[in-house]
């Protein structure tokens, strides 16, 4: 924090490409029904001190990644001098294993698909690989891009919740905890795992306890709360060790399957605290420190790497439409 004429101000340290770790021009109060008092009461809500736990021998990390390739014009057979608008995409999930010290990625799977709403839309065959056709329904309360992008990532999410399950299924060990990076919406069947939240643009909390997570200090964490929008999910706020910054600089919001009951999520949020901090980066290292978590970033180049060159790409697709 620096003082200029009486001013005092921060600088965030997430590189400004990536927008903020909180988006304040957008911050907004949710609609969601939020309820306090799945730990403690709401009036006994205090920032909470880590506590002793057994580590789990891996902690498990999902990610993905996606890359629009190329828009396509998908004409009408009927001849009408009319054409719907597609995306032809890449997208990749991995996930890698942290254990005995070192991290090793346990699996991967990267696919190509065309995203469109056109009904006689059909698969692309090209050199770089097959390009299935998904297609999707068009909304009238949603712009076509919004629709065309959501169904591309509703795939990745199937992608990442598939390889999670094989990491899973292939693993040497048991007792493990997977973190997916990103809400859970969709994978909260998923025994022992949470979801990581890096940034946020809406605030779920009262307003004095919303001020209590700028507070929080390194390592702790809200109680645990219950909040339901279009769909329903345990979470807590957790600061990460981070060096200054805006109030909620390193701070992050988890998320638990809404089943679990009051010990059982307590248990996993006191096993985050001891757990995610370890793998938080620094500003130095990391754009985005230290919210994004080190082998978070580092699965995210190896899956990028994996897409493949993206002019290769786009010339297979330019070639593939001149046949």
């Amino acid at each position: 924090m620096t003082a200029v004429a009486g001013m005092n101000f921060s600088i965030d340290t997430w590189d400004p490409g990536y927008g903020s770790s909180m988006e304040a021009e957008e911050l907004g109060r949710s609609q969601a029904e939020v309820e306090l008092d799945v730990e403690v009461p709401e009036d006994e809500w205090a920032p909470i001190d880590p506590s002793p736990v057994t580590p789990p021998e891996a902690v498990l990390f999902v990610d993905g990644v996606r890359r629009i390739d190329a828009r396509v014009w998908i004409d009408d057979p009927a001849g009408t001098n009319s054409a719907s608008i597609g995306i032809c995409a890449s997208y990749a999930a991995g996930v890698v294993c942290c254990c005995e010290g070192q991290a090793h990625v346990v699996g991967t799977d990267v696919r190509r698909g065309l995203f469109t709403v056109a009904p006689q839309a059909d698969d692309i065959e090209t050199p770089a690989g097959l390009y299935t056709a998904y297609r999707a329904a068009p909304k009238d309360d949603k712009p076509l891009p919004v629709v065309l992008s959501s169904a591309l990532q509703e795939q990745l999410a199937l992608v990442e919740e598939e390889t999670a399950v094989r990491a899973r299924t292939a693993s040497h060990v048991r007792g493990d905890l997977l973190v997916v990076d990103g809400p859970l919406r969709g994978r909260a069947h998923l025994e022992r795992a949470v979801g990581f939240i890096k940034s946020h643009q809406t605030t779920y909390l009262p307003g004095e306890l919303n001020a209590m997570v700028g507070a929080l200090g390194p390592h702790q964490r809200t109680p645990v709360f219950l909040m339901g929008t279009t769909w329903v999910r345990h979470s807590w706020y957790l600061r990460l060790p981070s060096v200054g910054g805006p109030p909620w600089s390193g701070v992050v919001r988890v998320e638990a399957a809404p089943h679990l009951g009051r010990a059982e999520v307590a248990g996993l949020a006191n096993l985050t605290q001891s757990v995610l901090g370890r793998f938080a980066s620094v500003a130095y290292k990391d754009s985005r420190a230290p919210q994004n978590l080190y082998p978070i970033a580092g699965l995210e180049r190896d899956l990028r790497h994996r897409l493949g060159d993206q002019q290769f790409v786009y010339r297979a697709l330019r070639l593939a439409a001149s046949r």
